[in-house]
């Protein structure tokens, strides 16, 4: 049986998660100081670990991204895939018109429901890089809305409703479409799309945060 771990113990995140999934509480346990998962897969972060038919596709990662780190060191266990990602998440993370507050406040939401631990401390970096306030960040990981400026709120509760009950109101979708336009609402739901792969990855693969990151 899959163990879950609440956030913070028996906190107001390990509550919610029971009533929104309806998970049984007693799978649930706190998460013991210092404990860190091993990633079920070796972390590939070296052309060299692949065959030289796939360098191409670690060589154009590593250009746009610097290294092989994060899930595209897994990714890379299946390097078609891996490559094809790796032009989706360009367009979503460093192009694209959307706003970049919006995609932030986005992937946080996206790895705060799938409790996908890299992929939070990854994204809290960029927020406070991009000036979220650390009362928006707190929120986002306790399951709140209080305290959340409107316009933030709107992109954390769109992400929260797409996720949760796979549907958007009519009310919060035409909001959204008034504020970011048509090519704007879709870039948004299509980064949802994108991190809630990022997340999925990371978590069948338990790869664990990055050294000094934020952690759930």
């Amino acid at each position: 049986m899959r163990v879950y771990h609440a956030t913070g113990g028996w906190g107001q995140g390990g509550f919610a998660r029971v009533l929104r999934t309806g998970a049984n509480p007693l799978t649930l346990r706190p998460k013991q100081q210092g404990e860190m998962a091993m990633a079920r897969l070796p972390l590939i972060t070296s052309k060299d670990q692949l065959a030289p038919e796939h360098h191409p596709v670690a060589e154009d990662i590593i250009a746009s991204r610097g290294s092989l780190q994060g899930p595209f060191s897994l990714f890379l266990h299946s390097p078609e895939l891996a490559g094809r990602m790796a032009h989706l998440g360009a367009y979503v993370r460093f192009e694209g018109s959307l706003d970049m507050r919006v995609r932030v406040l986005a992937a946080m939401t996206v790895a705060r429901e799938f409790e996908a631990a890299y992929v939070w401390g990854a994204q809290t970096g960029a927020a406070r890089q991009r000036s979220v306030p650390e009362s928006t960040i707190a929120a986002i990981k306790e399951n709140r809305s209080d305290g959340v400026p409107a316009p933030d709120l709107a992109v954390i509760e769109f992400t929260r409703a797409l996720l949760r009950d796979h549907r958007v109101s009519e009310a919060a979708a035409k909001a959204m479409q008034e504020r970011l336009g048509d090519d704007g609402f879709i870039q948004l739901t299509g980064a949802i799309g994108y991190y809630s792969m990022l997340a999925m990855t990371v978590n069948a693969c338990e790869m664990a945060p990055a050294p000094g990151a934020d952690v759930l």
